[in-house]
């Protein structure tokens, strides 16, 4: 595809367009990838076009698991969660023991 130029890399408007393509952020890749495998599919439905363009599609998927990010750690999840809960004390805290 575009993000492969070894394939053709004697050819110079080949190198172009992957420098071009290595420029787009994940989610635009993603919905090119996507987009580029769901248009065959949708001019002539058949098994073979559907298994033919799952490769591309999967692609497209995990480029867009890439542009949501890394996966955080156990630890900053735990510290968040416990911080988040002694927040949420301290308002119903202060809101319960106001006098009326």
């Amino acid at each position: 595809m575009i993000c492969v130029p070894f394939c053709c890399q004697f050819i110079e408007f080949a190198n172009a367009v992957a420098a071009r393509a290595d420029k787009l952020k994940p989610w635009q890749k993603a919905f090119f990838y996507c987009g580029m495998a769901l248009f065959p599919i949708f001019l002539s439905f058949s098994f073979t076009t559907l298994f033919g363009n799952a490769i591309a599609f999967a692609t497209g998927v995990l480029y867009g698991l890439a542009s949501l990010g890394k996966k955080g750690d156990a630890v900053t999840y735990a510290r968040l969660q416990h911080q988040k809960q002694g927040d949420e004390e301290k308002m119903t805290g202060t809101a319960n023991g106001a006098p009326e």
